[in-house]
């Protein structure tokens, strides 16, 4: 009896000593969470406080300007913003998810070239972007002859975002239970079948989430456009993937080195725009995992 109640006692001792623990660990999460959120609510309180006074159409219909800080806006910058957006999805996300495809249906393990691979992505998610910025500048701006353009900065971001885009592709795609493939497998699809039909439909929310959530980094980004030698005060709106550009996060450097209380006013009132694109892509990211995750 001694041997079929000692290990029954030892159970009953570590359920007890559990709850207080994980209420525990409980409230860390819940405070670490409300100091995230208290933060961003003074944030945000402090830059539309700011930025008030200029928060209307004249921000997104003028153009920048040194001269008239009262009548400046924003115009190139959001244009210029959209158009390196734009470029980097078509560029990047297709990529992304096909070697996602590729490293989680079709790579062997085993091969020593999959294994590196699969480890130089994971160390290129890490790499900071001043970095993708200098490759920018060395290689695609100067080496490719690009110049300093929407194209040049758009390949930039690509490659900086690229990374991210394969690892949450990936972990979507992991997520699908082996059973899916199994069962269309033993049905006679072929391979490519069960990717294309099964597969992909049920991994598009992790998919769409991690995409938007990379694309939302890449338009904070600020370095990567430092190095490449984009204008911070663009006067007109690109015409091509060959025109020169700005981005809303120069712009904003721009405004708020200047001396004057209308620029630190104006460039507040940048802030606000910025994070409003930034809040929203987030905003439908999550409204995209909610709605369509399936529970397996």
């Amino acid at each position: 009896m001694a041997i079929l109640t000692t290990p029954r006692s030892a159970v009953q001792l570590a359920s007890k000593g559990r709850p207080l623990k994980e209420h525990l660990f409980r409230i860390a999460l819940m405070a670490s969470l409300a100091i995230a959120l208290l933060f961003l609510a003074m944030l945000l309180i402090y830059v539309v406080e700011e930025g008030w006074p200029r928060l209307n159409s004249v921000l997104w219909e003028n153009q920048p300007s040194i001269r008239r800080p009262a009548t400046a806006g924003i115009q190139s910058g959001i244009f210029g913003t959209l158009w390196i957006i734009g470029l980097t999805a078509v560029m990047a996300l297709p990529t992304g998810i096909l070697a996602a495809i590729y490293l989680e249906e079709y790579a062997d393990k085993t091969k020593w070239y999959n294994r590196l691979i699969e480890l130089n992505i994971s160390n290129l998610a890490a790499v900071p972007s001043i970095v993708y910025g200098i490759l920018g500048l060395g290689i695609i701006a100067r080496w490719m002859q690009f110049g300093f353009t929407v194209m040049t900065g758009a390949v930039t971001i690509s490659l900086l975002v690229l990374p991210i885009v394969i690892i949450s592709a990936r972990e979507a795609i992991r997520a699908v239970p082996p059973s899916i493939r199994e069962g269309s497998l033993a049905l006679g699809a072929t391979q490519w079948q069960t990717i294309y039909r099964q597969v992909l439909p049920a991994s598009i929310p992790g998919i769409a989430t991690g995409s938007i959530l990379a694309l939302s980094r890449a338009i904070g980004e600020a370095a990567p456009f430092l190095m490449l030698g984009a204008a911070t005060l663009v006067r007109f709106n690109p015409e091509g993937v060959w025109s020169s550009f700005s981005v809303l996060p120069l712009q904003i450097y721009s405004f708020i080195s200047r001396p004057q209380e209308e620029f630190a006013i104006l460039a507040a009132a940048a802030i606000v725009i910025l994070l409003a694109i930034l809040l929203l892509m987030n905003s439908v990211a999550i409204w995209l995992r909610n709605r369509y995750q399936k529970r397996w």
